[in-house]
């Protein structure tokens, strides 16, 4: 066993890790923090996205030593003070969670994204999600969200993909 520090969602963290052990192993075995999804452990799907001094990472692929000394942000340091963060209102008021197994990882990636582009288009939320796959929603809802615009109407009035 070795010591991994890091700064946790904003707090100084020590924790006794294995050698190989990867980034998400962590956090949910070792830090009990469970809104990180383990998916697919390929970096293909995105349920497993956290943000690493900023950036999007995939952590079912990251090796946990390499956090040492960096930022680490999970889901739950999203919220504060008990209160949702303005990007998680503006899904669940735009009816763009479902089963909600990969919205964690959407709302990191969409997390970097906004503070990067505080008014993204459209295009721009697509192209930032291209890592993060959604089986239920069509990621309409999503986009609309987030990029703030109203997209064309598809079938029964909802927003076209």
């Amino acid at each position: 066993m070795i010591e991994l520090r890091l700064q946790l969602n904003g707090r100084d963290e020590r924790v006794a890790i294995e050698p190989a052990e990867t980034l998400l192993d962590v956090l949910r075995g070792r830090l009990r923090l469970t809104g990180t999804k383990e998916s697919c452990r390929e970096g293909e799907c995105g349920a497993c996205t956290v943000l690493i001094d900023g950036q999007p990472v995939a952590s079912c692929l990251y090796a946990a030593q390499a956090a040492a000394g960096r930022r680490v942000e999970t889901v739950e340091g999203l919220a504060a003070g008990g209160e949702l963060a303005p990007l998680q209102r503006r899904l669940i008021e735009a009816a763009a969670v479902q089963c909600g197994y990969c919205t964690p990882g959407m709302l990191m990636t969409l997390t970097a994204l906004l503070r990067e582009q505080p008014e993204p288009t459209a295009a721009q939320v697509r192209e930032a999600l291209a890592g993060n796959v959604c089986r239920c929603t069509g990621y309409a809802q999503i986009v609309e969200a987030v990029a703030g615009s109203v997209l064309p109407a598809g079938p029964c009035g909802r927003a076209a993909p």
